[in-house]
């Protein structure tokens, strides 16, 4: 009990009074028998939630935490209570057979060179060495996993590049980038995300890089708030949508309209994580003839339904069922995302759903690359 003990210190979750307030937030109550709450509960009590097999069903979105007005740190409760189950050999039910857990290891090793660059067409500008990287994170490797959903995550590297190029910048990319770690770090593999943090930060070094762009919130999330507590490092981290907007402001970024009513939906990550909703917002304002808002946004946003591949079940399709008739209810043509995994969820769900959903789901970069007549 002596490790519990101390993550209830160190979360705040003595202070939990059963009020409710963060039950009533979750979006995994709303179909399933979950409560934070009574998670919070059984660890008071001394009763071993390591083996609950609920604890790896958590988003970890941080709607529980915008609810909570008692400082109780729920989602980094849930980590760390998964870093004990993790080395007590307990885990959740892993997506698509342990692939992505298999591959994060894969990228990490040294036995084999990866050949990740293969998406860097012959009219893409990249550096090897420079200024400003582009950290592409598993977007590659997503679009092997999922182009039978018509998914092409390598497109959205594509966008963010030749926006770039077109910015009059030619990114450093990185055939040797490994894995951000950030479903180990959320799984309790915290030994691991060290690893790969550490090689991660050396590699950015070696190109002399001072400013690292992320088009995945995950991986931005993970370098500006994760990595900081292990490791120091003194290149600037951004997301493209912050990137892009001080581009706009300052005069360099020409869009042209595209005549579709579009709404946007704020990713976890992005949004209650890292606080970041009018960038994206004002860049996708100047590109949409008529931008209106989903019914539940920014700190109220619902996510996708699932996090770190983990646990995705009957609760999820329904969180992404929510949020797909959200966006139809708005009337808009294209609901634009900016993270590739809820993009991948939401694709994966209309898949299955033919005819359901008219609706388009597009990546963030890929709309930006089109206001600028790049594809």
């Amino acid at each position: 009990m002596g490790k519990i003990s101390d993550i209830i210190n160190r979360t705040n979750a003595f202070y939990c009074v059963d009020c409710g307030k963060c039950t009533s937030a979750c979006p995994l109550s709303r179909f399933g028998d979950y409560s934070p709450d009574r998670l919070v509960e059984r660890a008071l009590l001394g009763l071993p939630i390591q083996q609950d097999l609920r604890l790896w069903s958590c988003l970890t979105c941080n709607r529980c935490k915008e609810a909570c007005t008692y400082g109780v740190e729920y989602p980094e409760f849930i980590r760390e209570i998964r870093s004990v189950a993790s080395n007590e050999r307990e885990k959740g039910v892993c997506a698509h057979g342990e692939l992505f857990s298999l591959m994060k290891l894969f990228t990490f090793s040294h036995e084999r060179e990866q050949e990740r660059l293969k998406w860097v067409s012959k009219d893409l500008k990249v550096s090897e060495k420079g200024d400003i990287l582009y950290f592409t994170g598993c977007l590659p490797y997503f679009d092997i996993v999922f182009r039978d959903l018509g998914v092409n995550t390598v497109e959205i590297a594509r966008s963010t590049t030749k926006i770039l190029n077109k910015l009059g910048i030619s990114p450093v990319v990185m055939n040797n980038e490994v894995c951000c770690g950030h479903d180990l770090f959320w799984n309790g593999d915290i030994e691991t995300f060290k690893e790969l943090a550490a090689r991660n930060i050396q590699n950015i070094n070696d190109t002399g890089a001072k400013k690292v762009i992320f088009s995945c919130p995950e991986g931005y999330r993970t370098f500006k708030l994760d990595y900081p507590e292990f490791f120091d490092f003194d290149f600037e981290v951004v997301h493209i949508s912050e990137f892009l907007l001080e581009q706009l402001e300052e005069g360099k970024l020409e869009l042209h309209k595209v005549d579709d009513k579009v709404t946007y939906h704020d990713s976890c990550r992005l949004g209650r994580h890292l606080g970041i909703y009018d960038a994206p917002r004002k860049v996708i304002a100047e590109i949409a003839g008529d931008f209106v808002e989903l019914a539940s946004n920014k700190e109220n946003s619902l996510c996708c339904g699932t996090s770190g591949w983990t646990n995705c079940d009957g609760i999820s399709e329904e969180i992404r069922r929510e949020r797909l008739n959200e966006g139809i209810d708005t009337g808009a043509k294209m609901m634009v995302t900016a993270c590739p995994k809820c993009l991948i969820h939401f694709k994966c769900h209309m898949s299955n759903r033919k005819g359901d959903y008219e609706i388009e789901i597009v990546p963030f970069e890929n709309l930006v690359a089109r206001a600028m007549g790049l594809i």
